[in-house]
């Protein structure tokens, strides 16, 4: 691709794209750990990305946008939308290059997570979910500013970054001597991590997991057309994966490449967050944990060689402790 076509914000995302981004996030964050769990004989390898500088694998994807944006567009700042992992990242990115960002999130999401982003010199602003359009929003501070709208999944630099994960697990396995075709399993919300593995690992098998009341990748895939969550106001403990509907972009990508999916549970949650912390150390959030659940749980069944997205563990203590003692 040109320069040019590089910076077009309609292209298409694509493996070139995620090579691309791969350079350039190699050069500011090292690797997360990729550690084997033991399933019922099986070897399972899960990606830790809660051990990412802003504990989420939103960084990757916040860093290949911001990095790409002219010196026009960062004199005008960026916009995003999130639960909270996303502005995390969008929050660390525009820090470090000195890009002011305002980021556009629920009053619902954790205080955590909100403190967290105002510690990275963000400005936010809160909504009320359900009830007010977080992208309405965010499309009328854009009119009025200029700013550059940095999505959380249907972006093509966020989908190429978040696609890295893909390449450092290939890239672990195979400095391990471990051999053969993957079978990645993703926990999934719009779609920006599990289409960017699409492309990244087109060799791969596609699982997603989505929490009961928010699968509405799951449902459109089934479908073939875009569906909505059918109740935005269903309680999930998995604030990281609350989106309405995926876009476009990302359903282009996955709607022939899901090889299965399935809907965990809170209890499924449950479970994969105290295996995780009993058998590798790892505090999780309910988010993060979903495809563990999935596999966890039988919803999933590991084939090739499975490798399982632990994509976050923002979580504060009381909900953490709530959701690993909880049995049903």
């Amino acid at each position: 691709m040109t320069e040019q076509e590089l910076r077009d914000p309609k292209r298409k995302p694509s493996h070139e794209g995620v090579l691309r981004a791969m350079a350039k996030i190699a050069a500011i964050l090292p690797p997360t750990p990729l550690l084997p769990l033991e399933v019922d004989g099986t070897t399972i390898w899960c990606k830790a990305e809660m051990l990412q500088p802003i504990g989420a694998f939103k960084i990757r994807g916040a860093w290949n946008r911001l990095t790409d944006l002219t010196d026009e567009e960062r004199a005008r700042g960026v916009v995003a939308v999130s639960s909270g992992n996303h502005a995390q990242g969008v929050a660390w990115a525009a820090q470090r290059l000195d890009i002011a960002a305002t980021i556009i999130m629920p009053e619902n999401a954790p205080k955590a997570k909100i403190e967290a982003t105002r510690g990275y010199g963000a400005e936010v602003v809160l909504y009320q979910r359900p009830g007010q359009d977080r992208d309405a929003i965010a499309a009328e501070l854009i009119a009025r500013t200029g700013a550059t709208l940095v999505h959380p999944f249907g972006d093509p630099w966020v989908m190429e970054g978040q696609g890295t994960l893909g390449l450092e697990a290939e890239a672990q396995l195979k400095a391990r001597g471990v051999e053969g075709p993957l079978h990645i399993i993703a926990c999934c919300g719009g779609g920006g991590l599990s289409g960017g593995l699409a492309l990244a690992c087109p060799e791969a098998t596609l699982s997603i997991a989505e929490p009961e009341g928010w699968d509405d990748m799951i449902r459109s895939i089934a479908a073939g057309e875009i569906l909505s969550v059918e109740d935005q106001t269903y309680p999930t403990p998995c604030d990281a994966l609350q989106t309405p509907r995926t876009f476009p972009i990302n359903f282009d990508v996955l709607r022939d490449r899901v090889h299965s999916s399935a809907v965990v549970t809170p209890a499924d949650i449950s479970a994969a967050m105290r295996v995780a912390f009993e058998k590798l150390h790892l505090v999780v959030e309910p988010g993060g944990a979903a495809a563990l659940a999935a596999v966890l749980s039988g919803k999933i069944d590991p084939v090739a060689t499975p490798v399982v997205t632990l994509s976050g563990g923002n979580v504060d203590w009381e909900s953490y402790r709530q959701m690993v003692g909880r049995t049903a």
